[in-house]
């Protein structure tokens, strides 16, 4: 039994809406803040999904394969495409253009918007099949692919468009198979058992002394599986039915865990990723591009990105074209892009019940409903790429009442911009000038980074329990007109700072 290479139609528009989410598991730390070559964390690369050749395995512990096994209940006649994609890695080398029409190898080169720094580009590939169901019974099927061995050059024009260098990528040569294979469940209900395998098979041996770097240009990096039925469904992995709890249990993944993907509700779509997701995850719709790295949220990144230095941004704009793009994107981010960063809801729901006339809360039910009202939820998205933060006060379709439940604009007896408070016989508010002494409650280890530093305080905030919050900006903080703009501030209590000025 033969696979084929090309998806139908209706297939490869089913798999697109995954592709979303398996771009960020593809791309997931590939470049991280402060998007440099030179940064530390960007020197130890692709720590997700990398199949490295056996032999490296061999010496390393790293693994040269990944194995999904998930339930599926196809009907007759259904097939099964099947997607690997990986990342291939590039090794670039940045060289000088000599006065004798040659080319000399160099640790950097300065150009007016960037400078070059050798760097490994991942390269993102693609093994694509489709197989009938029927044909996966015992031993199943075994597709080898290779990925061969390229060498190419681009050259590096200055500004009037004289050639001052050249960029030489090298990708090294990759094999490996994929193995596919199925196995009817004893019981009442027509469930198979799928095996699927992602194997390295190259036989690249490393030098004597080599590292992990030298293996990388012939591992598969990042890899994960799509896998679509196109008549069927597959069985949640996280959430199976009762029936089918035991056989859940029995299967083996190794290195990779598979989640139903695509939309809510569907499961003809499974994404393997060496990311632990859940079901039917999704990047947020307030994401405005991907940022590479998701330890940290949105705002934040943009935040910080946008205050890099000229020279850092040089750097980061030669080091990647997609670190240039994140570059690129802080730059130009307009303020009510930003804004929605901030956070939203994703879980309100109705509390159903009659509500008595006398509730006060009553009159602000949703129209249609008997007296119900919303219930706020967990907030952030899933996905590699999403924002998280504050809740958003009311999610679409739950109505809103006319007036918040405390509304400071609405509060006269406080005043952020005006309001003073004493700290040690000084009346500290907006203007004023003070040196951060945190430490007292150890909320946060990267107040630690910051005592003993000068800062403005920017507003003095009460909060509805009665404590008071002041509102700051570190002096010398190249984004400190960027915090200011979007009210980003830093907060310390009143015993956490001391007065610069005198009483």
């Amino acid at each position: 039994m033969t696979a084929t290479a090309a998806f139908a139609p209706g297939t490869e528009a089913r798999l697109a809406t995954a592709r979303q989410v398996a771009d960020a598991v593809l791309f997931e730390g590939y470049v991280l803040y402060p998007y440099r070559a030179s940064a530390a964390k960007n020197r130890l690369r692709w720590q997700f999904g990398v199949l490295v050749p056996p032999a490296w395995s061999a010496r390393c512990g790293e693994h040269p394969f990944q194995r999904t096994e998930c339930l599926m209940e196809p009907r007759p006649g259904a097939d099964l495409a099947v997607e690997v994609r990986f990342l291939h890695a590039q090794r670039r080398t940045v060289q000088r253009a000599a006065a004798d029409g040659g080319f000399a190898t160099v640790p950097e080169l300065h150009l007016d918007d960037r400078v070059l720094v050798p760097w490994d580009e991942g390269v993102e590939e693609r093994v694509e099949l489709t197989v009938p169901v029927a044909g996966l019974a015992g031993d199943g099927v075994a597709v080898p692919f290779t990925r061969p061995a390229r060498q190419e050059t681009e050259p590096v024009l200055d500004g009037e468009g004289r050639t001052v260098g050249r960029l030489l990528r090298r990708r090294a040569e990759i094999s490996g198979v994929v193995r596919l294979s199925a196995a009817e469940l004893d019981g009442p209900y027509r469930t198979m058992r799928l095996t699927a395998t992602v194997e390295n098979t190259g036989d690249w041996t490393p030098e004597p002394g080599g590292d992990r770097d030298a293996a990388l240009p012939h591992s598969l990096v990042a890899s994960h599986l799509l896998l679509c039925l196109d008549r069927g469904a597959f069985l949640s992995m996280t959430d199976p039915p009762q029936w089918a709890k035991g056989a859940v249990a029995a299967c083996r993944n190794l290195h990779t865990w598979p989640v139903l993907a695509g939309e809510p509700g569907r499961t003809d779509l499974v994404l393997s990723s060496p990311i632990i997701l859940e079901d039917h995850p999704a990047i947020a719709p307030e994401s405005p591009g991907a940022l590479y790295d998701a330890t940290e949220i949105d705002e934040i990144l943009a935040l910080r990105t946008a205050a890099l230095t000229d020279e850092e941004k040089r750097e980061a704009r030669g080091t990647d074209e997609r670190a240039a793009a994140v570059i690129e994107l802080a730059d130009t981010m307009p303020a009510e892009v930003l804004e929605r960063l901030h956070g939203a809801v994703r879980s309100l729901r109705e509390v159903t019940g009659p509500a008595p006339q006398e509730d006060p809360l009553a009159p602000f039910a949703p129209q249609g409903s008997s007296g119900s009202s919303g219930s706020p939820g967990s907030s952030g998205s899933s996905g590699s790429s999403g924002s998280s933060g504050s809740f958003a006060p009311f999610d679409h379709g739950t109505a809103r009442p006319d007036t918040p439940w405390w509304d400071p604009g609405g509060d006269t007896g406080v005043d952020p911009e005006h309001d003073r408070v004493l700290v040690d016989g000084v009346a500290v508010g907006a203007g004023s000038r003070v040196v951060l002494r945190p430490g007292l409650r150890r909320s946060d280890a990267q107040d630690l980074f910051l005592h003993g530093r000068a800062a403005l305080v920017e507003a003095v905030l009460h909060d509805v329990d009665g404590g008071v919050h002041i509102a700051v900006t570190v002096e010398g903080d190249p984004g400190a007109d960027i915090r200011r703009e979007q009210g980003r501030f830093l907060y310390f209590q009143p015993d956490e700072v001391e007065p610069l000025e005198t009483a």
